[in-house]
């Protein structure tokens, strides 16, 4: 196998106990060589590929996604971690046209090179990772059989704003991604429209797509959980259904949580406060802070198959 992928082997590292490579390819959208870390499944054949979207400040270097790989390999999936332009605090990474197309360049690069069940073709990420994968939940739906995005932030100028009031880094890191502070100009304005998932993810209503937040995030970490409800009410919307009641955004946002939980679920190892679904999305609210589940995360990801041809 080594010899087959030898022109896109950059060099071979082990990222805690994991062995991986590092592939190179060309990106389709500006010509420039760009990288993604690939670990390969450990069965024979055509095994699902995920791809791994890593967290906002962190790049395809210093992001740990070992937990993340462990559970897909326990699942035999191949696992792919791009850098789509490193961390968010530059023009071309946060959801440009350049990171979006990196993304989708890797999955080309992989399936041309590796086995791949393109009937099983996932994208997780959380925080940051939870952000690009509703954006490429939005941007292109055709490429994934699921997405699970895990505490992400659904629209920038809130983000920019919540976090400026109490002087937290991340507004600083959208101005410099945009061009300015949010409302300062037309043209910083598109950027936020065009890089928050909250304006493109009703387009994911036809695939399956779960999201998910802890109930104390926001508060314990960066991201309140309303940008998961809101971004699930889009999806809800364009499929006719009502979504999560206001009232109930509004408790769950203040860490007032229903008696009894609604539903369990052993994946997740902890109490569910919210779960609802609307056709092909579920949204979930759990005991928890700014993290995400990766065994919850790919249990549920490998129920679901797309049609078609899965011996690339």
């Amino acid at each position: 196998m080594l010899n087959f992928i030898l022109p896109f082997v950059l060099l071979s590292a082990t990222a805690g106990k994991i062995d991986f490579e590092v592939l190179n390819f060309e990106s389709t959208y500006d010509q420039t060589q760009q990288p993604t870390r690939f670990y390969i499944s450990p069965e024979e054949g055509p095994q699902p590929l995920l791809v791994l979207l890593h967290s906002w400040s962190t790049d395809m270097n210093n992001y740990d996604p070992d937990t993340w790989v462990e559970a897909a390999r326990s699942h035999g999936w191949h696992v792919a971690v791009p850098h789509f332009r490193g961390g968010n605090f530059n023009p071309e990474a946060c959801a440009s046209p350049a990171a979006r197309q990196d993304i989708l360049d890797t999955v080309t690069t992989i399936v041309s090179k590796y086995p791949v069940d393109t009937t099983r073709i996932y994208l997780a990420g959380s925080s940051g990772g939870g952000h690009m994968s509703m954006v490429m939940a939005g941007y292109s739906p055709e490429t994934w059989s699921a997405v699970s995005a895990w505490v992400g932030i659904s629209e920038l100028a809130d983000w920019h704003e919540e976090n400026k009031a109490v002087e937290r880094k991340y507004y600083k890191d959208i101005e410099a991604c945009v061009g300015g502070t949010p409302g300062s100009s037309p043209e910083v304005d598109k950027e936020i429209l065009a890089r928050s998932p909250l304006y493109h993810i009703a387009n994911a209503r036809d695939i399956p797509l779960d999201l998910n937040a802890g109930v104390h995030d926001g508060h314990t970490g960066s991201v309140p959980i309303h940008h998961t409800l809101d971004a699930y009410n889009e999806v809800a919307k364009a499929v006719g259904d009502a979504g999560v009641s206001q009232s109930a955004i509004n408790a769950l946002s203040q860490e007032i949580v229903p008696p009894e939980a609604p539903t369990a679920d052993p994946t997740y190892g902890r109490r569910i406060h919210l779960r609802e679904s609307a056709k092909k999305a579920r949204v979930t609210i759990f005991e928890g802070g700014h993290e995400g589940l990766p065994n919850a995360a790919c249990t549920w990801l490998a129920q679901h198959v797309r049609d078609g041809d899965s011996t690339k």
